[in-house]
């Protein structure tokens, strides 16, 4: 396909982290993307990146300063998978120097950052989305039909589960406290609270929570209930000490709904299921083809830039979500149920 930055939106990554693996194959594999450049500030480490998951491509820059990279004209979007106190500083450099920018989740760990970033997206007419990945599968766009189909009748409850077993090379996820975006909220935490806010329409009220700290202050595992009003309420337990579980499940007053892996990949045993059930005896099971919600992000994301379009994530949602989360480490640090900010 040729080299065209009105066809192939042009990407640059700020970060040689693990998410990587899949985020990059995502970048080249895509129709609309090219991947024309990876930063990292250990030096080495971005060719190295380069190599182990991309070792086809010969005409990618790779540099040893994140600076290097925003300035180099030939980008046009950046993918930021640095660590999570830093997601807020570089998003706003990068925007300065008018990238646009796709942010690992959570797109900032203070309701502050989020609002400067949406500040200087206006200002410097750039694209910005929250990297949650797994909404772009389609099996979720399906567990809103359901509802919508009125079967379950009115959701009532709902449940998020997400956790596994923290390895050794891995470690470095509690080295910062809750402050820094250290511990199972700021990491697996984002996509319980995303999930729950996915499930209901309406608006987070209050929440209440409980934690397990590591010696450093971040959390090791983290459970709670969200308040949305009206006597619905959302549940999630995350957690690095727990097997894995990637789930969740609906209750209405009529039926339920369950969600059995969200973070489904091609090439893994995981099979994408959505079961649901309604008290009148009816019950249906349904499979889904294989598809990778990395590549549906990064094609969506580029389609969003090319073509001038709204992310499907907005920094609204970023917004809230970071407030449900601040709110739930208050909470959990303090015993005390926590109203979120409005």
């Amino acid at each position: 396909m040729p080299d065209n930055k009105n066809t192939r939106l042009h990407w640059g990554i700020l970060g040689a982290a693990r998410v990587n693996e899949r985020l990059l194959p995502a970048i080249v594999e895509a129709s609309n993307s090219k991947l024309v450049a990876i930063a990292s500030r250990r030096p080495g480490a971005a060719a190295e990146t380069l190599n182990k998951y991309a070792p086809q491509l010969s005409d990618v820059k790779t540099y040893d300063t994140l600076e290097a990279l925003l300035d180099d004209a030939n980008v046009q979007a950046v993918y930021i998978p640095l660590s999570n106190h830093e997601h807020g500083e570089w998003a706003l450099k990068a925007i300065a120097k008018g990238k646009h920018v796709l942010i690992e989740k959570p797109l900032a760990i203070t309701v502050a950052d989020v609002e400067a970033i949406e500040i200087a997206a206006k200002k410097h007419q750039v694209k910005v989305m929250e990297g949650f990945m797994y909404r772009f599968h389609p099996q979720h766009t399906r567990v809103k039909e359901i509802i919508a189909s009125g079967i379950i009748g009115e959701v009532r409850y709902a449940k998020a589960s997400y956790s596994f077993m923290m390895r050794p090379a891995r470690m470095y996820r509690l080295a910062n406290d809750t402050d820094l975006g250290g511990g199972a909220m700021w990491d697996v935490g984002p996509y319980a609270i995303h999930t729950l806010r996915h499930c209901f329409d309406e608006t987070p009220v209050s929440v209440s929570a409980m934690a397990k700290y590591a010696e450093t202050g971040a959390d090791i595992a983290t459970s709670g209930m969200i308040d949305f009003g009206n006597g619905k309420r959302g549940h999630f337990d995350i957690s690095f000490e727990c097997s894995r579980q990637s789930e969740y499940t609906i209750i209405g007053t009529k039926g339920g709904v369950k969600c059995h892996t969200v973070w489904q990949l091609p090439g893994t045993n995981d099979v994408p299921v959505i079961s649901w059930w309604s008290e009148d005896g009816k019950k249906g099971e349904e499979q889904y083809p294989a598809s990778n919600h990395f590549n549906l992000e990064i094609e969506h994301f580029s389609d969003c830039v090319l073509n001038d379009k709204t992310p499907k994530l907005t920094l609204d949602d970023a917004k809230t979500n970071c407030k449900v989360i601040v709110a739930t480490l208050k909470a959990a640090s303090s015993g005390q149920t926590v109203k979120i900010a409005e």
